[in-house]
């Protein structure tokens, strides 16, 4: 699948969209072939296979989420017997590990080491991923561990942190889900180490709010000509985007609320080739919608029907 789009200065001087002229010249070559295939939004929980819905592996997502996140829910079983869960910070290192700064109070709630914690990162004010590991609770001996840790909080908060009060969670698995009522999928403890953060996670949330603002032309054309759909979109807001393609949520006043998963021609790997990607596929809607250009490519058949939300 190979697309090429019209190079961005490395300062994005560009707007994301550029215009679409009126009307193509005579002798202007067709834009090149584009190839989506089939995408489903159904989760893939095996970390070894290809990614052939489009989307990342469950492990990928829950690094991603720890990684832009800073905030949580530690629970424990406190010495009363009942559950116990508080609010709390924490930072990650290379491996996704979570490195917590507990007080005396907090410290003293648990009885043993068994504990979870649970982060949630809201997408655009429509979806909530949710990340929950669950491992022990540990207070690293070792100095030169301790050290490590320190500068991780460090280089997370800026601020020093007492090395009496430093913890980890040790993972054992962890559980993914997109969203709230929805069906989770255990991820590994190996998985879960052995994953890389989305390279797009630090400019996601700034492309789609740039997108939403400026260009909800371009997110409705790209649902009425890269999605088959059988009904009319009235409104569509991009909720996220990854190095993969981009999720859309679209309503319809016959139909109700869909999400769908648009996957980009190729892998992106940095904000660049991002905007690079989001040009190139304006540009050959744009031109498909106009009878410029054949619709030679498979669209997007599988959407997800939302029953306990809507368009904001």
């Amino acid at each position: 699948m190979n697309l090429q789009t019209q190079p961005l200065s490395t300062r994005f001087l560009l707007p994301l969209f550029p215009p679409k002229p009126k009307s193509l010249p005579p002798k202007q070559t067709p834009f090149p072939r584009i190839s989506l295939t089939l995408c489903s939004l159904s989760t893939v929980s095996d970390p070894t296979t290809t990614h052939a819905n489009h989307k990342p592996f469950p492990a990928e997502v829950s690094r991603t989420i720890m990684e832009l996140s800073c905030m949580g829910t530690l629970s424990t079983l406190a010495q009363d017997g009942w559950p116990f869960g508080v609010g709390v910070r924490f930072a990650v290192d290379a491996e996704g590990t979570p490195v917590l700064c507990l007080d005396q109070a907090s410290r003293q709630l648990s009885v043993d080491k068994r504990s979870t914690l649970h982060v949630q990162l809201e997408q655009c004010g429509l979806r909530t991923p949710q990340c929950t590991i669950q491992g022990s609770l540990d207070k690293p001996a070792d100095a030169t561990v301790l050290r490590r840790l320190h500068s991780v909080w460090k280089k997370r908060f800026g601020e020093v942190a007492d090395e009496d009060s430093l913890y980890i969670v040790d993972a054992e698995r962890v559980l993914q889900m997109e969203d709230f009522n929805e069906d989770g999928v255990w991820v590994t403890s190996s998985a879960y180490r052995n994953a890389n953060p989305d390279p797009l996670r630090d400019f996601a949330e700034g492309i789609v709010k740039e997108i939403n603002t400026n260009n909800m032309e371009d997110v409705l054309r790209f649902c009425n000509i890269y999605v088959d759909l059988d009904f009319q979109v009235l409104e569509a807001k991009m909720i996220w985007v990854d190095r993969l393609g981009f999720d859309v949520r679209i309503y319809s006043p016959q139909k109700g609320v869909f999400d769908v998963r648009i996957p980009f021609p190729q892998e992106v790997t940095d904000e660049k080739g991002a905007k690079s990607s989001f040009n190139g596929m304006s540009q050959l809607a744009w031109e498909v919608e106009k009878n410029f250009h054949v619709p030679d490519f498979e669209k997007v058949k599988q959407l997800k029907q939302i029953t306990y939300s809507g368009v904001q």
